[in-house]
């Protein structure tokens, strides 16, 4: 295992979630990719940058997801998810050790996150950053409709981008945008901005594309081979 730079850090990956996008009786994180699941291609991947890996599963599928994790070479814990993919993180981060300086959190469902990425954050974070997640510019035209589906405006996409995983955070930030669960966001940068918490972008990679579909799953057996 190495690290982009020295200090203790930790990947939470939450994969309690269904698989019901999907169209899987089989929740998500546990559908194999040409015969490993997500869930173990994602903690693989973690495992080059993270000292540990905590994983939030469902709760009847705790000795599964050790079971599938067992080849990974760092320190691993499985834990019970919760009722949202926020409640999984909170409690995954409710377990990681004082020393623990960074915290990564990785979606189980982009199995093929390159390295560089990986590290290019946990360097951003020990550059002084406090919360650092990857992204990719938006290249489709994007227009705004009303509940007709009639268009509205065309959105300038000069400044929007698109959100990958994974989030990385300084171990102080994170829990402060922990301690109120009555803050809700649809990840954990926007946490970040209801704290006011500057977030720094880096640049993403098409191969952290996230399995959702099984359109998305057929491009990403084509990008196996591709990542490193």
């Amino acid at each position: 295992m190495s690290h982009a730079a020295p200090g203790r850090v930790a990947a939470i990956i939450p994969a309690a979630g269904s698989g019901v996008r999907f169209g899987s009786d089989t929740p998500k994180a546990f559908i194999e990719l040409d015969g490993i699941s997500l869930l173990t291609r994602s903690a693989l991947a973690m495992s080059v940058v993270a000292d540990v890996i905590v994983v939030s599963a469902p709760a009847d599928l705790l000795q599964h997801a050790s079971d599938s994790l067992a080849s990974i070479d760092c320190e691993v814990h499985v834990v019970a998810g919760g009722s949202s993919r926020q409640d999984s993180v909170a409690n995954a981060l409710a377990i990681l050790s004082d020393d623990i300086q960074i915290v990564l959190i990785h979606d189980a469902a982009r199995p093929l996150v390159p390295t560089r990425v990986s590290q290019d954050i946990v360097t951003a974070l020990h550059s002084g950053a406090q919360a650092v997640i990857p992204v990719l510019p938006v290249v489709d035209t994007i227009k705004r409709v009303d509940e007709l589906g009639m268009v509205i405006e065309t959105i300038d996409r000069a400044t929007l981008r698109r959100v990958q995983t994974p989030q990385g955070f300084t171990r102080q930030a994170l829990a402060a945008a922990y301690s109120d669960p009555t803050h809700i966001a649809t990840d954990d940068a926007g946490l970040m901005e209801t704290l006011g918490i500057p977030v720094l972008t880096v640049l993403g990679d098409e191969r952290s594309l996230k399995i959702t579909t099984p359109d998305d799953f057929e491009i990403a057996l084509g990008f196996l081979g591709e990542v490193q």
